[in-house]
């Protein structure tokens, strides 16, 4: 009987060994056989990804400390390729790029094994954006609003406050069913901790994931963190479930990746970078949309983030993400120095599909709210010549610095629609003109409480994307001339 039995097949198994090793990447000799984005191990424990593929070596991007490897140490063949655990048992954990928890919490019990990479969805099976997300920010969900399923870039010089209007978006989601998740890539871990820490406080923890690839941690990690990023979203998105991505800043993924493609000796392009980095982050941001029922009928929204030198729009990494992405969200440094925050420049900034998802009562304002800035900009720069201004000038530059004065808005405060709607609306019928900034924090308070005491209605309509009539629109502006009243002194009635 053991002479017919079947007989077990050799099983043939390829060893490499470590030719050099570099910071982050490591040149590896006698896989001929090996495939590119390959997963390797090496005897050290150390995993790596095939990155290089050239006739007598492969170039390996490391997913651990290459102080660990030696060289002349084996290699071998795994046959297959990186993958992230994902499912809701990610859910109010920290981890790193490869699902690892970083948060003293335990082993994730998740079995599922999605790879980093993914084909995005093809068009058939998209649809179009038709549903909003709200930041909680009145100058991005009035001017610049961004839809479920949409690509909108953050961009801005250092200190504009992007992070935090990454954060603030993510803690508004607290009344939605959507799940966030923030990729902080190449970030330092402090500020990754006070990122957490807001998330924490804002109660949405639960329903978050952070995916952290720090500055000390391997090149290798930063590189993939964004790609593991979308996948657990892609996990979510496949189950009906809409999923908000942060990716935190591609500015340093894309710096990671010069430096990876530099080691390993590939040929730079233009302005040192390779001239894949293009593709390396169209490949990422295709994977977000809003997606047909076949395919689960859910959505991924992505926020990149992305830095500027000396507010340099055209530089190549920008650039690149601008084409990319369907609109930014620029924040000025000039305003900033005005202090003006949230920073949001509404000349630049701009939404290409999140005008169709907006709400009909936030259209209606939206436009006489840029018109309004527009005009009060241009008259601004003029006036600073000491010129003699007539009464209608005088007056425009007075509504221009009221609404703009409205826009401004305290960090880790996202505030419902129908008040930012309040608010706005009470800014650009000139019930605010004149006023001090402390007078104006204080109305603007007055205004938000009123209209959370009394509903006139204002969410209901919001919520059913109801136009705002003419009638609605004068109790809201009553209501809030009622409140300034209540605080005493100047209620606009004399603008």
């Amino acid at each position: 009987m053991l002479l017919e039995s079947t007989p077990v097949l050799p099983a043939i198994s390829e060893i490499g060994r470590v030719v050099s090793v570099g910071d982050g990447i490591a040149i590896v000799a006698g896989l001929a056989r090996a495939l590119s984005d390959e997963l390797l191990a090496f005897a050290s424990g150390v995993r790596g990804i095939v990155f290089d593929l050239e006739p007598d070596r492969l170039g390996v991007v490391l997913l651990g400390p290459s102080e660990k490897l030696s060289v002349g140490e084996d290699v071998r063949r795994t046959g297959e390729v990186v993958g992230v655990p994902v499912g809701p048992a990610l859910l109010g954990r920290v981890v790193d790029a490869l699902g690892n928890p970083r948060d003293g919490m335990g082993p994730i019990a998740s079995t599922l094994l999605h790879p980093v990479e993914a084909e995005a969805a093809a068009i058939l099976q998209r649809r179009p954006v038709t549903r909003p997300l709200a930041t909680g920010v009145k100058a991005i969900d009035a001017a610049v609003p961004v839809g479920l399923g949409q690509r909108q870039l953050i961009i801005g010089d250092r200190q504009t406050g992007k992070t935090s209007i990454a954060v603030d978006t993510l803690l508004n989601q607290k009344t939605t069913k959507a799940v966030c998740i923030y990729c902080a890539i190449g970030q330092r871990g402090d500020a990754v901790a006070k990122v957490i820490g807001a998330i924490r406080d804002g109660g949405m923890m639960d329903r978050s994931i952070i995916i952290a690839a720090g500055n000390e941690d391997a090149p290798g990690l930063a590189y993939i963190a964004p790609y593991a990023a979308m996948s657990v979203a892609e996990s979510f998105a496949a189950k009906g479930r809409d999923a908000l991505v942060v990716l935190d800043d591609l500015t340093h993924h894309a710096h990671t990746y010069r430096e990876l493609s530099l080691l390993l000796r590939r040929p730079p392009g233009r302005e040192a970078f390779p001239g894949d980095i293009f593709y390396l982050h169209a490949r990422l941001l295709e994977r977000a949309g809003q997606f047909a029922p076949s395919i689960g009928g859910g959505s991924i929204t992505v926020l990149p983030v992305v830095e500027t030198q000396a507010e340099n729009l055209s530089a190549y990494i920008p650039t690149n993400l601008i084409s990319i992405t369907d609109g930014q969200i620029y924040l000025s440094p000039r305003l900033v120095q005005k202090n003006q925050f949230p920073a949001v420049d509404l000349g630049i900034s701009v939404s290409r599909v999140g005008g169709k998802a907006q709400s009909r009562a936030f259209r209606d304002v939206a436009g006489n709210l840029r018109v309004t800035l527009a005009q009060f900009e241009e008259l601004e720069e003029f006036a600073r010549f000491g010129t003699r201004l007539d009464e209608v000038t005088r007056a425009r530059l007075t509504r221009g610095a009221a609404t703009r004065a409205a826009l401004r808005q305290a960090e880790r405060d996202p505030m419902p629609a129908a008040e930012q709607l309040a608010v706005l609306l009470a800014a650009m019928d000139g019930l605010l003109d004149g006023m001090t900034e402390e007078r104006t924090i204080a109305a603007m308070h007055a205004i938000r409480t009123a209209v959370r005491a009394d509903d006139t209605g204002l969410a209901v309509k919001i919520a059913n994307n109801e136009k705002l009539t003419d009638e609605h629109r004068t109790r809201i502006i009553q209501a809030a001339r009622g409140a300034i009243a209540a605080l005493g002194g100047h209620d606009g009635t004399d603008a």
